[in-house]
Formats: C-alpha cells, sequence, structure tokens
C-alpha cells in the first residue's frame, strides 16, 4: 500500500540508533543493535516474543538508558533523554497497555495531548486571562479537527471506558496526534483487534503518515499488517537485529523465517 505517489516522499535520516546495548543485571536485552528511520516512512520493529522490540523503543523515547550506543534525533546526539525531553522535541509514543483516562469523555482524552503546547501558567487559567481563554480555544478547536480526521465526531463526548476497545484504540492515537509530534511511536497499536478493527486501524496509520507526513515506527506481530503498510523491517531476534530492510526482502531472508516466521510465505 505504501508504494502508491505520496504527499510527503521519503527523505534522509530522522532518527538514528547507533550500537545500542541495554542490560538488566547480566541479562543483555539488546546488543549492539543499529538501525535508521528516514523521515516520513513507516518503520516496523518486529520478532518472537522477548526479542527486546518493546525495549527498544523505550530506549528511544528514554524510558530506559542504553549501557552503551547512542541514540541520534535530528542530526544531535541525545545526551541526556528522557521520556519528557523527547516529547518536547517531537517523539510521542503510544504503548502495548491502553493508558486512556476512563470516565473523561474523547475529545478531553485527545486534549490531553496538548499539554506540550500550552503556555499559560496556574493563575492564567485559574482566572481565565485572555491568553489562558485564547490557548484553551485554539487547542480545542485543533482536537476537533483530529476527531474529524479520525472519524469518531459521533462519540466525542462518550466516556472512553464506555467505547469497545478498536475505539480506544483510535482515540490514543488521536492523543498522539495532538502532540504534533514528527515521529510516532506505536507499540502493538492492533494487539487484542478483531480483523475489521485492525484493517480500521491500518487505514488510518497510512493516513496520519500520509497526510500529516509522520513518521512512524511501530511494533506489530502479525504479518499481513507489516507487509501490507511498512516501507521498512527490522527483525530482532534475542536483542540483536537479524535483518533490516524493505518487507520483501525480509520476508524472503532465511534467517527470518528460522527465527520469526516459522514458514516461507509464497
Amino acid at each position: 500500500m505504501t508504494t502508491m505517489a505520496r504527499n510527503f516522499p521519503i527523505g534522509g535520516p530522522i532518527l538514528e540508533v547507533n550500537n545500542i546495548t541495554l542490560r538488566f543485571g547480566g541479562v543483555k536485552a539488546i546488543t549492539d543493535s543499529s538501525f535508521s528511520v528516514l523521515k516520513h516512512e513507516i518503520k516496523a520493529i518486529i520478532g518472537p516474543n522477548g526479542a527486546g522490540k518493546s525495549s527498544m523503543l523505550n530506549c528511544i523515547n528514554g524510558i530506559y538508558k542504553p549501557q552503551e550506543g547512542t541514540i541520534i534525533y535530528k542530526g544531535e546526539a541525545m545526551e541526556r533523554i528522557s521520556p519528557n525531553i523527547m516529547a518536547r522535541k517531537g517523539l510521542s509514543r503510544t504503548f502495548q497497555n491502553l493508558a486512556l483516562f476512563k470516565r473523561m469523555s474523547v475529545l478531553d482524552n485527545i486534549l490531553v495531548g496538548r499539554k506540550l503546547h500550552m503556555d499559560a501558567n496556574f493563575l492564567q487559567v485559574a482566572f481565565q486571562t485572555p491568553k489562558a481563554l485564547r490557548e484553551e480555544r485554539e487547542n480545542r478547536e485543533y482536537c476537533e479537527e483530529i476527531v474529524e480526521f479520525l472519524e469518531i465526531k459521533d462519540i466525542r463526548d462518550t466516556p472512553v471506558g464506555k467505547l469497545p476497545y478498536g475505539l480506544q484504540k483510535k482515540v490514543e492515537l488521536g492523543r498522539a496526534l495532538a502532540t504534533e509530534a514528527d515521529i510516532l511511536l506505536l507499540d502493538e497499536p492492533m494487539a487484542g483487534m478483531n480483523v475489521e478493527e485492525k484493517r480500521e486501524m491500518c487505514r488510518f496509520i497510512l493516513k496520519v503518515n500520509d497526510e500529516y507526513g509522520t513518521t512512524m515506527v511501530l511494533i506489530e506481530h502479525d504479518m499481513g499488517v507489516v507487509m501490507d503498510i511498512s516501507d521498512n523491517v527490522v527483525v530482532l531476534d534475542y536483542g540483536k537485529i537479524i535483518a533490516d530492510g524493505p518487507p520483501e526482502e525480509v520476508r524472503a531472508n532465511q534467517s527470518v523465517i528460522d527465527a520469526y516466521l516459522g514458514v516461507a510465505h509464497d
């Protein structure tokens, strides 16, 4: 699907993972691993359970600090790194397990993603100063556009906890979009979904990439999804990268077949 004409052509590296090693005690979760993510591409990270996929995302967005190696983002080596620092620099993350506020409405959950773009202080908000009111109006309008983009206008006021799982995942995607991130890290965005929900999420991942130009790095177990929507695929096995390339090349790689796919697919 990504071979069609794009509004945002793939560019040079925006994120580089250089020789990352991550240890937990004496156990190596990631070993001397390197790959790059190109601007505007959709990059999938795949591998068996326990291969180090989520640990890799945690290193990229600053939850974990690797013992060795460097993360380079937009040409800058990230010496000090934390989720908050990376979010402010334009890198946002969704998680394998939903982290939504179940009693809040869809719109209010998406508004949480605008926190980074709010400059009004507590007193300005409390006294509803012109600056605070203008900021609130602008952020709400931005989130209303996301609601419309994701085609969830009819549930904008519904508490998230009352929605089916697939729609909750879409709300989480909306909240990530609200950060205006240049890169979205999606940790199993289709976990627990049925076939129809997966198809819908694939459509919106491609739509976000095409219309917003957002670069995406995603972990996904469904190989059909990976082959359909990815521009490039990194394969991890026991914390080591065993393949990195276009989906069709990775699919035919014997090391990948042995480690993960099990059998070749014609």
